[in-house]
């Protein structure tokens, strides 16, 4: 069925649909660019200035001291960015990796319970992750003395159960007679999911890679909680010492945020195209 209706005949008619379609996706691009479009022109305005909160959406002259006063703002400032990335890093390379384990045994594994372990897993996803902030703290802090380190800042984040049950759903669809077929020529397991699983998997792997990074750099709450000193805060973090009683360093901080964003869209356009077609694959499959 085609995505609009064909039927009508008049020009005029076809016109004004189409123009209000064009309307509609003009307005919600400008919504979605806008806040992009702020932050970045917000950042090449005046640090002194920006500090008696001085907004322009057209900056009267640009100027790039804003980035040097964010560098300068702190000795840590290039530590929230490399806590950012190793954090970041570690916790999206363990979720493609364990995620995509975790996957393939729901989705092509027979063993005993499993029906029963993955209801346990999706009932888990209906508790909200605020609930668990708190006892997850006090173990993490109180009981294993965690604080300040990359261990508690990566150890909760090391595998979702969103990203396991994204990876299933889409294994499920492989068919099983490439697995059979491989087991008939002698292949173990793990040669399996190494040479047969993975490379036809690349899509969801790329989209986990995507949401998962972007999720572990923006989180704030986390880091937060378990963060005292500016040397093991994220960039997340460590922009709200821009904030103070009295006055907000806007620019610096919103220079800090364009920085912060650049790594996102790196990551995003260099995994574009399989992001595309994971996005395409589960629309059709739907």
């Amino acid at each position: 069925m085609g995505l609009f209706n064909n039927s009508i005949k008049s020009k005029g008619s076809v016109f004004a649909r189409n123009g209000l379609i064009i309307t509609c996706l003009l307005l919600f691009a400008a919504a979605t660019i806008f806040p992009i479009y702020f932050m970045i022109i917000s950042s090449f305005g005046d640090p002194v200035e920006a500090g008696a909160m001085s907004y322009s959406l057209i900056p009267a002259k640009i100027s790039f001291e804003s980035y040097k006063f964010f560098f300068n703002f702190s000795a840590h400032s290039w530590d929230w960015l490399i806590n950012s990335f190793i954090v970041a890093a570690c916790v999206t390379v363990s979720n493609v990796f364990f995620a995509t384990l975790a996957g393939y045994a729901f989705a092509k594994m027979k063993f005993r319970g499993k029906g029963i372990l993955f209801a346990i897993l999706l009932g888990s996803m209906m508790i909200p992750t605020q609930v668990t902030q708190v006892p997850l703290y006090i173990l993490i802090v109180n009981i294993f003395e965690l604080q300040n380190t990359y261990t508690a800042l990566i150890m909760p984040s090391i595998v979702t159960v969103y990203n396991i049950f994204l990876v299933k759903q889409f294994m499920s669809s492989i068919p099983v007679e490439i697995i059979e077929a491989a087991k008939i020529e002698g292949c173990s397991q793990p040669k399996i999911f190494w040479y047969i699983i993975m490379p036809l998997s690349k899509t969801v792997m790329a989209v986990l890679a995507i949401l998962t990074f972007m999720a572990a750099w923006n989180d704030f709450f986390w880091p937060f909680l378990v963060t005292n000193t500016m040397d093991m805060q994220t960039i997340q973090v460590g922009l709200k010492n821009f904030r103070f009683a009295n006055t907000t360093y806007f620019a610096p901080m919103m220079a800090g945020a364009t920085i912060s964003a650049v790594p996102m869209f790196i990551l995003f356009f260099s995994l574009q195209k399989y992001f595309l077609e994971g996005v395409a694959v589960g629309a059709v499959k739907g």
